[in-house]
């Protein structure tokens, strides 16, 4: 296999960056998040970012058109999607299969976004195998093996002295060429699986949420949610955007698509006054079906790759897993009403 010692990766990556735009977790001091590599910036891999790669091809703003009004005509030019050839380097195995979900939405069922396809073809996807999982993650009972970077052009580890690549797709095997003069011929070890603590069984629980739309369970589950948003914003699957008109002068402007949450009323306050979700217990109801029941539906997959950003940073150890856990619990047919399970 392809290795290099870690004393060469700042090689590595200023080689490809000089054809792509390496894209690359970087901690400078607020939040981890992929971000592009410049020479000098110091890559964080030793546990995953705050934010997801879903950012790389997602962004929280990106501009769609601008346009013109003058009297009765509306002159609409719309961005050219980002052609630009991208490396993604050290994205997660969770992170990449929650990519597998944002493929769904953006991709099919009749629609493809431009802005998101464009950057999904041009990219080159380096995915870093796991090797000390954190204290939050539950992969695995997604159906995650967090050694394995199915999807991805590269799979990468890292043995605490050298990097060894392992090229998955003809883009990996090119882009490995590139640093053909960096890297040896050498066997790196895989590091040592360790066993999750945390699991979350979902068997079946799509099929149980569909009846419970209306049960008890809700009417207290959701007290402790303050409604932040901080989980959709740091989830890897979320993806409720909003379109912001930004107008400038003589009837000129530009529409920008931002992430939104579906944690915040005004997120479902249509025009007319009129919020079908406005209390926190409808919104906190419709985070948990949507992710556990409609995605899967809909799509066939649970919408939780089991990253565990949401349990680590929730400001009041709201738990998706002991969420799950309660659900499976609930008695189905006591719908007038119930104890708080769990």
């Amino acid at each position: 296999m392809k290795s290099i010692n870690k004393q060469k990766l700042a090689e590595v990556l200023k080689q490809w960056s000089k054809g792509h735009a390496v894209m690359a977790p970087i901690d400078e001091g607020s939040a981890a998040s992929f971000k592009k590599w410049e020479e000098g910036k110091e890559i964080q891999l030793d546990k995953n970012t705050t934010i997801p790669a879903k950012s790389v091809f997602f962004p929280q703003t990106e501009e769609l058109y601008e346009y013109k009004v003058e009297k009765d005509n509306l002159e609409i030019v719309e961005c050219a999607p980002i052609e630009e050839e991208l490396v993604v380097f050290g994205i997660r195995p969770c992170d990449l299969k929650s990519l597998e979900m944002l493929d769904d939405l953006f991709l099919t069922r009749g629609y493809i976004d431009p802005y998101y396809k464009a950057k999904r073809d041009n990219a080159v996807i380096v995915s870093y195998l796991c090797g000390k999982p954190c204290r939050t993650c539950f992969c695995e009972s997604l159906g995650i093996d967090y050694q394995k970077a199915e999807g991805a052009d590269i799979a990468m580890y890292f043995d605490g002295e050298s990097f060894g690549f392992i090229a998955q797709t003809e883009k990996g095997e090119n882009l490995l060429q590139e640093i053909a003069s960096l890297t040896e011929e050498r066997d790196v070890k895989l590091p040592e699986k360790q066993e999750l603590k945390l699991k979350a069984d979902t068997e079946g629980l799509a099929e149980k949420l569909a009846a419970m739309f209306e049960h008890p369970y809700w009417d207290s589950a959701y007290e402790k949610c303050i409604g932040c948003g901080a989980c959709t914003y740091l989830c890897p699957t979320c993806h409720c955007f909003d379109i912001n008109s930004h107008n400038r002068a003589c009837g000129t402007g530009f529409k920008t698509r931002c992430w939104d949450s579906c944690m915040f009323p005004d997120y479902t306050l249509m025009a007319g006054g009129h919020n079908p979700r406005p209390t926190r217990k409808e919104r906190f109801r419709n985070r948990f079906l949507h992710k556990l029941q409609q995605f899967p539906e809909r799509y066939g997959k649970t919408a939780c790759v089991g990253c565990g950003r949401c349990i680590s940073k929730c400001p009041v150890n709201v738990d998706i897993v002991a969420i799950i856990s309660q659900l499976k619990e609930v008695d189905i047919n006591d719908q007038q009403g119930m104890d708080r399970v769990g």
